[in-house]
This record gives structure tokens, sequence and C-alpha cells, in this order.
């Protein structure tokens, strides 16, 4: 399946400013299923653009806007390849839980595990993991599936219920939030059992059929576990669904803290209107000839890349 990707997003500041500074996570991921054919980011007022790779491997451009403006606007568009991936089972053994303890005892995924900054323990979570009954038992994939549907169930989806700052205790003391609260709360109770969690930001494609909660215009944000046999598992508790083909990857992190699609400071004293506006869409199958440019492209960005990364290391 292949998906066209429009992502619009304005800032509009009540007084000119100068010296916006920024970093962008917009680009889609090229692992596993998934592979980004063609990438596009466009910016107003315009300004040069540099990309580098973080030590989870996301894609971040970076630019530097000196002149006075009074509003930004940010257009990324992409094209993605999602191929069907491989099914997961059910259930796993019981001896799974001491496989995972040990894989995890060589401290490759102790970030995973640790508390985040909106992802930590506190008194309001530890009464929601005893309402859900959430222990070890069974085994960790059985669990994730269980925990996965609770919290989907435990919570109502309101839009604007909190901030992209909010703590996890929000949404836990009102039973209401989006799918960024969804994703602490369950990444916090699985790091409790001792089970590895990151925070995956990325988009949702959504038909009326699939009677998705989450909004369509959005982002979208889901789980992403570590597993004995199957590595790293995807899970969408704002849905009560296994991330699957229609959900597209851009960025892992701890929690949203490391993977905000937008991020900067700027020079001058102004409030600061932002909206944002979403779209996935089906497209068709790029022609053999687009296939080539698009590869093409995609290897001279790569190699452009590369040799910033040589440069800073030789100046360091």
């Amino acid at each position: 399946m292949h998906y066209s990707i429009h992502h619009l997003t304005k800032f509009r500041y009540s007084a000119p400013i100068t010296e916006s500074v920024m970093e962008l996570r917009m680009q889609p991921c090229s692992d596993g299923a998934q592979r980004c054919l063609q990438f596009d980011l466009s910016l107003r007022p315009t300004a040069g653009l540099t990309s580098y790779r973080d030590h989870l491997n996301n894609v971040i451009h970076h630019f530097d806007i000196p002149s006075q403006h009074t509003q930004l606007i940010i257009t990324a568009k992409g094209l993605v390849e999602m191929q069907p991936a491989p099914s997961t089972p059910e259930c796993l053994e019981r001896a799974a839980w001491d496989e995972l303890d040990a894989l995890v005892s060589g401290g490759d995924y102790w970030e995973m595990l640790m508390p985040s900054q909106f992802a930590r323990p506190t008194e309001l979570l530890r009464d929601l993991a005893r309402d859900l009954d959430v222990r070890r038992r069974d085994d960790p994939l059985t669990v994730l599936r269980e925990l996965n549907r609770a919290i989907s169930g435990a919570f109502e989806y309101v839009p604007q219920s909190t901030n992209v700052d909010s703590p996890i205790d929000d949404a836990l003391r009102t039973r209401k939030g989006v799918c960024q609260d969804y994703s602490h709360i369950m990444i916090a109770l699985g790091r409790e059992l001792g089970v590895p969690c990151r925070y995956t930001s990325g988009y949702l494609f959504h038909r009326a059929e699939y009677n998705d909660r989450s909004a369509q215009d959005a982002t979208h944000a889901w789980v992403e576990a570590f597993l004995p046999e199957l590595g790293w598992v995807g899970f969408d508790p704002t849905n009560n669904l296994l991330a699957g083909e229609r959900h597209i990857r851009v960025a892992v992190g701890r929690d949203y803290a490391d993977v905000p699609p937008t991020r900067g400071v700027f020079k001058g004293s102004a409030d600061t209107e932002l909206t944002v506006a979403v779209q996935v869409k089906p497209a068709d199958e790029p022609t053999s000839a687009e296939a080539m440019q698009q590869m093409s492209a995609f290897s001279q960005s790569a190699e452009q890349e590369q040799r910033q990364q040589q440069v800073q290391q030789q100046q360091q």
C-alpha cells in the first residue's frame, strides 16, 4: 500500500520576531515494512535546511530564519510504501518473561526502561495499575494485548483535553485524553513490568469503516514494546489496535519530549498561534522511472548527510 502525506504547520506571531531557529521531525522512516519513497520540505519565509540522524536513527531537519517575520509556514509532503508486517502471534511461551529479563540484563534497552519526562510512575498510575490488575502473568505479549485493550476502554478520547506538556496525572485524574496521553500511560505501565517501551510518533490512515477514535487531521502516537522473538511490536491504545499497515512511523523516543514534530526558539516578544493540518491518503504506486529517480535522490541525500557527519566529527 502507498500513502501520500501532507503535513501543514503554521506559526502566527502577534508581533514581528527574528532569528527563528527550529528542528523538525517530520520525515517518515525507512525500515522494516515501511519505505519513505519521497519527502519534501518547504518553508515560508525560505531558509536553508540541513539534516542529520540522532542516536535512534530519527531524521531531524534544522533551519534558521534570521530575518524579521510575523508568520512561519512549514509544509511537509511525503510518499510512503507500506508492506504487510509479519503477523503477531496471540501469545508467547510463559518462559518469555525470563527470556526478556535475559535480553535486557545487558543494558542495551535501559533508556526505554527508565522513567522519562512524561512517562513516569505516580500514585494515580499505581492506582490504575491496581484497577486494571497490571502484573506479570501469562506471558509479556498477552499482558500487553490486555493492557492495550484496557487502557483504550478506561479513557475517553477528547481532543484538547490535555496539552502537549501535560503530565499523565491530568489524563489519569479526568480519564480523558488524546493519543499522546494513552501512549505515555501505557509506556509507564509497561516499563514498571520490566518491558522496554518507546514512544512512536507518526501518522495513521483513517477511513470511516475503521471507527478510529483518534483525530483524522492530526499526527498520531502509539507505543512500541520490545519482546523476545518478535523485537519491537507496536500497540495503539487509543484505538485498541496493534500497529500495522496504516501506522506510518516518523520517529521514536522515550516519550513525546524526544520527538515533537517542531521544536525551536525565536528572538522577540510575541504570542504564538499554532495551526496544524494533516492529510493522509492512498496513493498510486510510482512507475519504475519515478522509483529510480526517487532512489537516486535519496541516495544523493544520504551521501550528503554522511559527508556532513564526517565533517562534524573531524571538527570535534
